[in-house]
């Protein structure tokens, strides 16, 4: 078995990147890092424990990101500092101030692991994970917004381009502002690779005409779930095709996808995901997906 490579966003996941909750959300200021008031770092760090019980009970091996005290509150969101290739890993460049710190510590994991840079976006570049998206592995699309931009948009086109990948960018609306992040990955998650659980009044047209056009099918979360969970209602993680972990609480959506064929798993998480605006994927950095 390969021990690196993922250009899919839904293929089975064999090995995922993962930091615990328990001392780098301990002492976490709330206003400083947008959390809500439901936040609890011990209750957080619990749920999180639990999640990442699913994940291991899928057969995903998960590797660990150091875990302490560094101030890094958001770094539990493993999805947004790197992208991995079928080459190596990308070493990206956060859009939000009090995460910049965080991508050092993804090349420093794929180094103790073995896994090779394929190359890094440099500022002023800017592109977070949560708004790279896999359409098939010949194809990445990238939300530009408020954590990404058109030159970190550009370096990703640069480096990938060589190995036969085509990256598009696009537009993101601000939607509740630039504290509130929309991501790309906040309107669609990807169930199968020919099948998405979407929010559609906030896709850019152009990639839900792209999606279409690939045949891939699109479930429709619903939208006051949507509203009421600030997206986090369509946050779900595949582990494997139509297999997924997903925040429990959201029966509507839930039942959207098993209507799907989808095999869906749940957990609390309203300490964690809910209140600090990242789900089940924004929770883990896929390294082997096959």
């Amino acid at each position: 078995m390969n021990a690196f490579g993922s250009q899919s966003m839904a293929a089975p996941l064999r090995r995922v990147l993962m930091r615990s909750a328990t001392n780098s959300m301990r002492d976490a200021d709330r206003a400083a890092w947008h959390y809500g008031p439901g936040f609890d770092p011990s209750r957080a760090a619990m749920q999180h424990a639990a999640f990442a019980d699913l994940v291991a009970a899928s057969g995903a091996t998960v590797e660990w990101v150091g875990d302490r005290e560094d101030g890094l509150s958001d770094s539990v969101f493993t999805h947004d500092p790197s992208l991995m290739t079928d080459h190596g890993a990308l070493i990206l460049s956060m859009g939000k101030d009090l995460r910049k710190a965080e991508p050092a510590l993804h090349e420093a994991t794929y180094r103790r692991l073995g896994i090779p840079i394929l190359g890094r976006v440099e500022a002023p570049g800017q592109v977070e994970g949560g708004d790279c998206v896999w359409v098939d592995k010949h194809t990445l699309a990238v939300g530009r917004g408020v954590r990404t931009n058109q030159e970190g948009i550009q370096q990703l086109a640069n480096i990938l381009g060589p190995h036969g990948v085509l990256v598009y960018g696009f537009d993101l609306p601000l939607w509740q502002g630039e504290e509130a992040c929309l991501h790309l990955m906040s309107v669609i998650s990807p169930l199968a690779d020919d099948l998405a659980l979407v929010h559609a009044p906030l896709l850019p047209a152009a990639f839900y005409q792209m999606l279409c056009g690939r045949g891939i099918t699109l479930v429709h979360g619903d939208a006051d779930e949507f509203h009421a969970s600030n997206g986090l209602s369509l946050n779900v993680l595949p582990t494997a095709p139509r297999e997924v972990i997903a925040v429990a609480g959201f029966p509507k959506t839930q039942a959207a996808m098993e209507a799907a064929g989808c095999v869906v798993r749940t957990f609390e998480a309203d300490a964690l995901c809910i209140a600090c605006e990242g789900g089940p994927t924004c929770l883990t950095r896929p390294i082997l997906r096959q």
